[in-house]
């Protein structure tokens, strides 16, 4: 049975695909709040390589999506994360939506205007969820933030990482090294 969060979710996504949003932008919801955040060239870039990145280790066939619309716990996050790699059991609840409790890996590029987003609300949500691995890409501070170990709505570990650093991830649930040489910064 769906709830009212998730009823209210699909009328605001349903009102939005009939808007003329401009090709380029990704839309979400956060917190009841509607963000429309155009995709630079920089943001794609890094989104890109964490992509490959996760299909090089799993295979072509890896549950990895990039602006999918999946709903976290919290008021109205119908969130589309930059990246989001799944369980290989996952499968979509009644209404053909991605179950948040399948996510293992969500990653994260800063937007100038939404920032406060990433490093606020969806970084709870994510937590909340119990997101094993969020990645925060910032290519204003040419930095990654690593967020492990969520526990009560909070992620107990958070390391920063500079581009050109590797992003070990060997020994958590996606059990790869991100590259991050080739990270662009505004």
């Amino acid at each position: 049975m769906a709830d009212a969060n998730t009823e209210r979710l699909d009328e605001w996504f349903e009102r939005l695909e009939r808007m003329p949003v401009p090709e380029g932008f990704r839309v979400e919801i956060v917190g009841g709040n509607v963000f429309m955040t155009p995709q630079r060239d920089t943001h794609w870039q890094i989104i890109r390589r964490f992509l490959w990145a996760v299909e090089d280790r799993f295979g072509r066939d890896v549950r990895v999506f990039s602006g999918i619309r999946i709903d976290f716990p919290g008021y109205q996050n119908g969130f589309c994360p930059d990246v989001a790699m799944l369980k290989d059991s996952a499968k979509k609840d009644e209404k053909g939506h991605w179950r948040y409790q399948d996510v293992e890996f969500v990653a994260e590029v800063i937007s100038d205007g939404t920032a406060a987003n990433d490093y606020g609300r969806k970084k709870t949500a994510y937590a909340v969820a119990e997101v094993p691995v969020y990645v925060v890409a910032d290519p204003y501070q040419g930095r990654c933030y690593v967020y492990t170990d969520p526990k009560d709505g909070d992620y107990e570990n958070r390391t920063p990482v500079d581009f050109g650093t590797d992003i070990d991830l060997t020994g958590a649930v996606v059990d790869l090294t991100l590259n991050t040489e080739q990270f662009p910064r505004d």
